[in-house]
Parts: structure tokens; sequence; C-alpha cells
């Protein structure tokens, strides 16, 4: 399955007991930036590809930009830098 976002948005890959995910989600949507959530708890397969880009740890939230590169618990600025 193909997670890469389209241009001007991303894909976040989160857990519903993450703080700092929740944290991301609100400021995404104050500044406006659409997001895809996938829960790595509940789509097979994202558990293992979010460890596979945090060097075998599965720290959420990851984010998945549209060139294909990814950032791992990123600030509201640098996501709004990497879309930029």
């Amino acid at each position: 399955m193909n997670f890469v976002p389209e241009s001007g948005t991303i894909t976040m890959f989160t857990t519903t007991w993450c703080g700092y995910c929740t944290r991301l989600k609100t400021q995404l949507v104050k500044a406006g930036i659409t997001y895809t959530e996938i829960n790595v708890e509940e789509v097979q397969g994202t558990s293992e590809l979010v460890m596979s880009l945090n060097n075998g740890n599965r720290t959420v939230p990851t984010i998945l930009f549209p060139d294909g590169s990814s950032a791992t618990n990123p600030s509201l600025a640098q996501v709004q830098a990497k879309l930029a």
C-alpha cells in the first residue's frame, strides 16, 4: 500500500494514546494543513513501516511527505517548511 500523500498534504502515522500526535493534529488543523491519519495499531503493516523509517523504533507521530521523505515527531514549523 502506498502512503505517500499528494502535494500540499501529509500522511501522519499515529496511535490513539499518543499525546504528541494529538498536539500536532490540533496544530495542523489550526494551520489549515490537511493530513491523512493512519493508526499504526489498526492498519496492518504500518507499524513495520514506521519502524523502518525510525531505525527500528515505532515512534509516532511519524510524518510522510509528498516527496517520500519522513520526519519523526516534527514541530508544526518543520512541517510547514517542508511543505513550502
